[in-house]
């Protein structure tokens, strides 16, 4: 019999847009049958129960349902050999605040909406966001270390999708989008470190490999396309990148 490995997280780890979806897979899941989980499982020979989500939170981790789905840590009986996670950019609103910055400046000014859009953009807010956080990403990494005892817990971090220099956003709000980016970056790391968990540093590997690259591992701004990878997410190549890193993990 195969050894177990479940696979945690939010969009970033599902892949929506990638196809084909995961068979059985909830559609607002956005899960799809060729994201790093999937293909890593496939490589080291492991059962897999990939309970990715997108949209999901740290919350969703550890204590709420999410569309009738059940808080993810849940899949974890003890029996895994493997455990990954990637969590907390929706905690700090990372790609919405993206998102934000792309739209057309008029919205800001609407009642409602641009309320959120401003919001989104509003540097305290993302530092206190990022604050509270890092005892989240804590917290998920015990709580995942407690539940799965003999597995090997890795927590995989976002793959970068702003480049170093210039992007189709002002430069306040390039700035913002990468000190969210590297901050949730460190954060991760440092709570991997704290409860004994390992990190894949799929930020680090994936700097020249940003949106606007000429290779990109992952997706620029614009609208949603059906049979596309979601924007300012993984594309296949991505994924295939980031299950690389993973296999080399596991293998070390």
């Amino acid at each position: 019999m195969s050894e177990r490995y479940v696979a945690l997280g939010s969009s970033m780890a599902a892949g929506p847009g990638i196809t084909p979806r995961a068979p059985g897979s909830p559609r607002r899941a956005g899960r799809s049958a060729r994201n790093y989980a999937h293909l890593a499982a496939d490589a080291l020979g492991l059962e897999l129960a990939d309970v990715t989500y997108s949209g999901a939170t740290t919350a969703h981790i550890l204590t709420d349902s999410q569309h009738g789905a059940p808080p993810q840590a849940e899949a974890l009986d003890g029996s895994e050999s493997l455990v990954t996670v990637t969590i907390g950019g929706n905690d700090v609103g990372y790609v919405p605040m993206l998102f934000a910055a792309g739209l057309p400046k008029p919205l800001r000014s609407l009642p409602f909406a641009g309320a959120k859009i401003r919001e989104l953009l509003d540097p305290g807010a993302r530092d206190r966001a990022l604050g509270a956080v890092a005892g989240s990403l804590v917290e998920v990494g015990r709580t995942l270390r407690r539940r799965a005892p003999r597995a090997t817990v890795l927590f995989v971090d976002y793959l970068t999708l702003l480049p170093p220099y210039g992007a189709p956003f002002s430069p306040a709000e390039v700035a913002l989008g990468r000190h969210v980016a590297a901050t949730l970056e460190r954060l991760t790391a440092e709570a991997a470190a704290v409860t004994g968990c390992g990190v894949v540093r799929a930020a680090a590997a994936s700097r020249d490999h940003h949106a606007w690259s000429s290779r990109p591992w992952t997706t620029r701004f614009g609208l949603p396309l059906p049979g596309r990878p979601a924007p300012l997410h993984p594309n296949a190549d991505g994924m295939r990148a980031v299950a690389d890193l993973v296999i080399e993990a596991v293998g070390t």
